[in-house]
């Protein structure tokens, strides 16, 4: 039987991901497990925000502030998420952004930590309709060594 000490909730801030979160907090009151957070900003949207806009013209100081102030509010959002969906409870929570392919992110943290498992929202903030299963999530579920929760 499946006793995780390490569970991992890839995150976008959809209402799905507060769905996940609140699962993976149940799951890790009930086995004293930490809970491990990470949002990935993904790197194709910031480079449209650089290289396909003609008409933007960035010096490369620009683009890094830019990145910078990007992270720092992607790490607020985090934090306000973790609030909202941990209340009062008592379990661990290490929470991380981080820059690059969500899925591939996802994968190497869950291996670098040791993740026993993954929860994850079957649809983010892309969802086309409710009845696909995400492409964040289906690469996870391909690649994962550990078990998936997927949660609706």
């Amino acid at each position: 039987m499946l006793k995780p000490t390490k569970i991992l909730v890839p995150t976008d801030f959809s209402e799905y991901s507060d769905k996940a979160l609140m699962q993976a907090l149940d799951i890790a009151s009930d086995y004293n497990a930490e809970v491990h957070v990470l949002h990935v900003a993904d790197e194709k949207l910031q480079s449209t925000m650089t290289e396909d806009h003609a008409d933007m013209v960035l010096n490369f100081d620009e683009i890094r502030k830019l990145d910078k102030s990007i992270l720092k509010h992607e790490k607020e959002r985090l934090h306000d998420q973790v609030e909202r969906c941990a209340g009062s409870t008592k379990v661990s929570i290490i929470q991380k952004v981080t820059e690059g392919i969500p899925y591939e992110e996802i994968l190497l943290e869950a291996e670098k930590l040791g993740i026993d498992l993954i929860v994850i929202a079957s649809l983010g903030k892309s969802a086309i309709s409710r009845f696909l299963i995400g492409d964040v999530a289906r690469n996870v579920l391909k690649g994962a060594k550990c078990p998936v929760l997927l949660t609706k």
